[in-house]
């Protein structure tokens, strides 16, 4: 199916001239003042996961790959890879670490996922856009600092790392980002 390069979205599946699918990483537009719009889309291929950069004017065509969109629960990691399972179907398909990437940190058993299929193949995976950790370390708030004007270094339970307000300490349940680990709010229970 043939698109617009200005519409290709992170986590799509484009076809280039090769015949190869390419997962997209980026996809940035550029207007400058004079010229010609450009997108630059930042990709992996599937079969090998050689990273690649195409530049399209905005207008042009690309072919967008078809792929089902399912959900599927997160259920266990082993040497295979990450098992997931249709709730509809209760078929269970192993996705590959590089299919996952550095997402993988933020997985959590019975996380509803989005994967997306081709031929039968896991190819991408989108997560929820947030999920709920505990910070387990990360130095005492200052006395008179405020809450406005740093953040302070935080592990959190699934062992990522993040940037947190001086008000929170230990054993808080907090809210981050999946896409880059940042964080959000406290968590409300």
């Amino acid at each position: 199916m043939k698109v617009i390069a200005s519409s290709i979205r992170k986590g799509n599946i484009i076809e280039r001239e090769d015949g190869q699918l390419y997962v997209v990483l980026t996809a940035e537009s550029f207007h400058p003042g004079k010229g010609t719009p450009t997108t630059q889309i930042d990709m992996r291929r599937l079969s090998d996961g050689v990273k690649t950069t195409d530049r399209y004017k905005t207008t042009e065509q690309v072919e967008r790959a078809y792929v089902e969109d399912s959900n599927f629960n997160y259920l266990y990691q082993d040497a295979d890879g990450y098992t997931f399972m249709n709730a509809e179907t209760y078929d269970q398909v192993v996705v590959p670490p590089e299919v996952i990437g550095d997402q993988a940190i933020y997985l959590q058993e019975g996380m509803t996922c989005v994967l997306s299929m081709f031929n039968g193949v896991a190819v991408a995976i989108q997560l929820p856009a947030r999920v709920t950790l505990e910070v387990v370390e990360t130095e005492p708030a200052m006395k008179g600092q405020t809450a406005s004007s740093s953040y302070k270094p935080a592990k959190l339970s699934n062992g990522a790392r993040a940037m947190v307000p001086p008000h929170i300490s230990p054993g808080t349940r907090i809210v981050v980002q999946t896409e880059d680990g940042s964080y959000v709010e406290r968590a409300k229970d």
